[in-house]
């Protein structure tokens, strides 16, 4: 098979120690990927992306960085995307990767209006999860890891909504037959989602949050997690299919 690219959008908080990993390790290990058969493009760090034939799978990490912003790097990624949109290949967006793909297919990003929506979650999958490969085997209702201020405002064209739930109506999109989004962080453990509600501590106070409420509410998200087995199942269909 061909390896899987990971395209690094940014890099996790500062307090989880380098050796816990980070955004492409967690990936990569859900995915349950040989580490030889992992490529990652760290694209803010000027890395290029390679052609699209040479690549059987695509994740698009989370970032700090904005959308909104149009950094160079982003955009040439948002540039990449859309061409990478229209072939065979599976490509999955997480948070910021998700958001990206919005904006590069022709929807609206920008900052959430209820604000920032952080911690463990509840996600409802909708009508149209039904059959869809990423949702396979998924409760209707399950538990996500969350972190992000900006949102998708307006979907491209022919997007499938696939979960919600009452503060973010896009936490899973299919975006076209091959491009998914989910808003929430499928690769976060319960540890690493402690660690950012630990470091956003001063600014959560700030914001209302009651952060003890927050820590304790964190749990695992078994279902969450499925959905990158599941597309990592996708990926071994479509390469063995070609």
């Amino acid at each position: 098979m061909k390896p899987v690219l990971i395209i690094k959008t940014g890099n996790t908080v500062q307090s989880i120690p380098r050796e816990k990993g980070d955004f492409e390790q967690w990936i990569a290990a859900a995915l349950d990927i040989d580490e030889e058969k992992v490529l990652v493009s760290n694209v803010p760090a000027g890395e290029l992306l390679p052609e699209y034939g040479v690549v059987s799978g695509v994740v698009v990490t989370g970032s700090a960085a904005m959308v909104t912003e149009r950094l160079p790097w982003s955009e040439y990624a948002a540039q990449w995307l859309r061409g990478v949109a229209g072939t065979d290949t599976p490509v999955l967006g997480i948070c910021y990767g998700h958001q990206l793909l919005a904006h590069a297919l022709g929807g609206v990003v920008d900052y959430h209006p209820g604000g920032r929506e952080i911690g463990t979650t509840c996600v409802t999958l909708t009508d149209a999860s039904t059959g869809d490969p990423l949702c396979s085997g998924i409760e209707q209702q399950f538990t996500a890891h969350v972190s992000h201020m900006q949102t998708v405002i307006q979907l491209p064209e022919a997007a499938t909504v696939l979960a919600c739930n009452s503060f973010e109506p896009h936490q899973a999109v299919r975006y076209c037959s091959n491009v998914w989004g989910v808003q929430f962080h499928p690769e976060f453990s319960e540890e690493v989602m402690l660690a950012y509600l630990k470091e956003r501590s001063v600014k959560l106070a700030e914001e209302g949050f009651d952060l003890k409420a927050l820590l304790e509410s964190v749990e695992p998200t078994p279902h969450a997690d499925r959905m990158l087995k599941n597309f990592s199942a996708l990926i071994h269909a479509t390469a063995q299919s070609v």
